[in-house]
């Protein structure tokens, strides 16, 4: 509980930060008097002044707020030059639109930092989506997919890898799509409706990749030692016989003391070795630990780690916007969205696990600040810049009232989401889920 406390309290608040930051910097720049940049809403826990800015902490740690001299249309005003509804729509919308672009900005550097620490990933990410295995009683499984299929397309979008694979059926859970799929050079279209997967209702086929177990580690004077079994090396077979990670320790803990082959690839070359699992207490064991699935490993130089982040955020955002038009035509689950509580939840996950994670985490979170700030709802930064351009194009100003029911309106359905968020976020709570009978 501490732990996610504290890794969301770090998570929002550095993006709360870096967002607020961008409006300052940018109204400084254009010379627009700051009254007050805050980290959080409410009461002021800290504060100081220095200039003609005060700097503070508030209770309320869910955002922030830069307030500029002469925002408000309601409240008087002098005129002066360093108000800022005395500055020109475009240097006003450089003011809005820095906050979100800092946040999306934030994503490429964090994310550029995670990659360039080097990384071990699942091989079969960038590989064709061949299936391997389809678990049983999956939707997969009810449409007729087979092992050695070949998926070629969901619900229209082409996924020419496993990676772009789970892009494309995550937002889609509980929702029919068309897979076309190929099988011995002949193409079909079958409907299926993805599984809800997690307390977050990711889609989810049911299909997995081919994956053979690959050596971690080997410990020194244990039988895969004798063996010649090296770190890296990945298992295709034991005696013959195809084996995933839970068949082959399976397999070797109840042979202690017989010999075994293991077909191994190692450097794009397959050979056997012959071992010999040893008796610990009552199973046999080689002495190795194993990943699941064949891992390759990522050392991107500062130029490289860059242009994979880019990468990784396009992708990201792609994501983004196919969930919030899934939002719209009913196609994505609502349940997929998640507010403060969630974010917590997968931030203390995260910082669990390790600071790679984390990163990772808050820079995906980041982007997703950036991007929805920009959506052309009043009351966010992209609703002010969207009201400017209205303003633009009809050459005049729209009055006080006019601006005021756009707000009105923008809060209303800001209002509804945050209860969505909110009344999903209490449904991941187990003891809370209890005392909701219709659920």
């Amino acid at each position: 509980m501490l732990t996610s406390l504290a890794a969301f309290v770090f998570v929002l608040g550095v993006l709360v930060f870096v967002h607020e930051l961008g409006h300052f910097l940018m109204a400084r720049r254009i010379g627009v008097r700051v009254l007050t940049f805050s980290l959080g809403f409410g009461a002021k826990l800290l504060s100081f002044k220095r200039g003609d800015t005060e700097y503070c902490v508030s209770a309320i740690p869910l955002g922030g707020y830069v307030k500029m001299a002469g925002e408000n249309p309601e409240e008087s005003r002098s005129g002066r030059d360093d108000e800022f509804l005395s500055k020109s729509k475009w240097e006003r919308f450089q003011v809005l639109v820095m906050g979100p672009t800092m946040n999306i900005v934030l994503a490429v550097v964090v994310m550029a930092f995670v990659l360039y620490q080097g990384a071990e990933v699942p091989a079969y990410e960038e590989r064709a989506p061949v299936v391997g295995s389809v678990v049983e009683d999956s939707p997969a499984a009810g449409a007729g997919i087979r092992p050695g299929d070949l998926i070629v397309s969901v619900a229209g979008d082409r996924v020419p890898t496993w990676q772009a694979l789970f892009i494309a059926v995550m937002p889609r859970a509980e929702r029919e799509v068309d897979v076309v799929v190929s099988r011995a050079g002949r193409s079909m279209t079958l409907p299926v409706t993805p599984a809800a997967q997690t307390q977050f209702e990711m889609g989810d086929l049911g299909v997995l990749p081919e994956m053979h177990p690959q050596i971690r580690e080997v410990s020194a004077g244990e039988p895969a030692h004798q063996a010649g079994i090296l770190s890296g090396d990945v298992i295709l077979a034991i005696d013959g016989d195809p084996v995933g990670r839970d068949s082959l320790i399976e397999r070797i803990n109840a042979s202690p003391d017989q010999e075994l082959t293991l077909t191994i690839r190692r450097d794009g070359a397959e050979r056997d070795l012959d071992v010999t699992p040893a008796l610990r207490g009552d199973v046999g064991l080689i002495g190795v630990s194993l990943s699941p699935y064949e891992l390759r490993t990522i050392e991107p130089g500062p130029l490289q780690a860059v242009q994979m982040s880019v990468e990784r955020n396009y992708e990201w955002s792609g994501l983004i916007f196919r969930t919030l038009w899934g939002l719209l035509t009913r196609e994505t689950s609502p349940r997929q969205l998640m507010g403060p509580v969630g974010i917590a939840q997968l931030s203390g996950g995260a910082a669990e696990v390790g600071f790679v994670a984390l990163f990772t985490l808050m820079a995906m979170i980041s982007l997703n600040l950036g991007i929805l700030n920009l959506l052309p709802i009043p009351v966010l930064d992209g609703g002010h810049i969207f009201i400017m351009a209205l303003e633009g194009a009809a050459r005049r100003d729209f009055s006080v009232r006019v601006k005021e029911k756009m707000l009105l309106t923008g809060f209303v359905v800001l209002m509804m989401l945050m209860v969505t968020v909110i009344y999903n976020d209490l449904t991941r709570v187990t003891w809370i889920e209890a005392l909701m009978p219709w659920r």
